[in-house]
């Protein structure tokens, strides 16, 4: 009886990188690290209002992220990639609202990990960005914040996709060490990029511009487990739970679908 030879997943992942998209992440995480950095960045001199600045990388990041979107999209897709793509972004948009907003629980972040482990960064960074993006179409969380999200939850996607290799034994081990490192990063990004003005300016947690990096630094940090533990905790335990629980078996799936869209005959 003929079989099927089932044919191993494409290196790289579902979304090849070519030089260009390469090129266009790198200015993306430049773009992105400046956006959640500026208190850092911008100096007294320029005289930016705190409340404007996150605006202006507001406006500015869908057009850097519309760029690296097209250029995924234009080398890297064909249909199958599409249809995943559209399948995965779809489940992250529907759990999502299940969780956010509760003690800083976050199901989205575990179907964007594995997507990332399984088929690759450029996955990985489309779908972290689309599920926040259709999510909040779904919700009404259309804001400021929103491309802020995009971005983080896509280099989530994506460091998940150049994690190493692990046996099977250790796999979930590693990705749930990843998923509690990126749930807190996660939370310090956003936090960082609105923290300037999210406490005034009179108290002990607030950003000062005439203070260096250092001393702001300290002083965030402060805040942040003062304000935000309690929900970049909730955020990480949750992730790390549907990794331990779930990890395994939508692995085996999310691999299973790669060896068939990938599959040729076998002679004999």
């Amino acid at each position: 009886m003929s079989r099927m030879l089932v044919a191993p997943a494409p290196r790289g992942g579902l979304v090849r990188l070519t030089w260009m998209s390469r090129v266009t992440l790198v200015l993306t995480a430049v773009a992105g690290l400046a956006a959640f950095a500026w208190p850092l960045i911008i100096p007294p001199t320029w005289d930016l209002p705190a409340t404007q600045a996150p605006l202006v990388f507001a406006v500015v990041l869908p057009f850097v992220l519309a760029v690296v979107l097209s250029e995924l999209g234009s080398s890297g897709m064909d249909a199958k990639s599409l249809a995943m793509l559209g399948v995965m972004t779809a489940v992250g948009a529907a759990l999502r609202p299940l969780g956010a907003g509760t003690a800083g629980l976050e199901l989205v972040f575990f179907p964007m990990i594995v997507a990332g482990r399984v088929f690759g960064p450029g996955f990985g960074f489309a779908m972290g960005n689309l599920s926040l993006f259709a999510s909040a179409i779904l919700t009404g969380g259309v804001g400021p914040w929103l491309p802020y999200q995009m971005v983080a939850s896509g280099f989530v996607g994506f460091f998940a996709g150049l994690l190493p290799p692990a046996g099977r034994r250790w796999e979930l081990v590693l990705l749930g060490a990843y998923g509690a490192l990126a749930s807190f990063a996660y939370g310090w990004l956003m936090d960082f990029a609105f923290w300037p003005f999210g406490v005034g300016s009179h108290t002990q947690f607030s950003f000062d511009p005439a203070a260096g990096a250092l001393e702001n630094i300290h002083t965030f940090v402060l805040y942040n487990i003062a304000t935000s533990m309690g929900w970049n905790l909730g955020r990480a335990v949750t992730t790390v739970l549907m990794i331990a629980v779930m990890g395994g078996p939508l692995l085996s799936i999310l691999r299973r679908s790669v060896r068939k869209a990938h599959f040729v005959p076998a002679t004999g």
